[in-house]
């Protein structure tokens, strides 16, 4: 009996842009509207196909306040893909994505990401321009609603291929 490929994926951005409801949405189908903070890190695995093959998703979803720094640098080894996530609505949870990156990049200098724009359900910023940050980490942008589910599995399909088939 073969083993299914394991990937590990992470989740960063800042604290309420809401990592957490994401995973939730495309792990468990669900979404809460209150939710404690993530003390740490969050830890889901999933079994999906990509492209005809069964993969295991190992899910890290870190604590985005700066208090847990020391705890995120030792999950971010051996990340096969990056979800960057902000809230769409926060000018300033988009403009610490610059810092997150550097964050995981001295752990993990070659993995690649996607941009997440969440909250769609909300009203857009409009001083957020998303499309040059994507470019500048050649990452495609994903406008998701955990809410509604808009776009999450397609987000999370997009990570699985990006882990295993990484863009050089």
């Amino acid at each position: 009996m073969a083993s299914h490929p394991i990937v590990k994926i992470v989740f960063l951005g800042d604290g309420s842009v809401g990592k957490t409801a994401l995973v939730r949405r495309f792990c468990e189908n669900r979404f809460e509207e209150s939710r404690v903070m993530t003390i740490g890190v969050d830890f889901q695995v999933k079994e999906m196909m990509i492209v005809d093959q069964p993969v295991k998703l190992s899910i890290w979803d870190v604590a985005g306040q700066d208090r847990f720094q020391f705890v995120r640098e030792n999950f971010y080894r051996g990340s096969q893909a990056a979800a960057l996530v902000y809230d769409c609505t926060s000018p300033e949870s988009f403009d610490h994505l610059t810092r997150w990156v550097e964050e995981i990049r001295a752990f993990a200098p070659r993995v690649p990401f996607i941009l997440v724009a969440n909250k769609q359900d909300l009203s857009e910023s409009p001083a957020i321009q998303p499309d040059a940050f994507a470019a500048s980490i050649s990452a495609t942008l994903f406008k998701t609603s955990a809410l509604s589910g808009e776009q999450v599995q397609q987000m999370f399909v997009s990570l699985a291929e990006l882990a295993l088939h990484p863009v050089s």
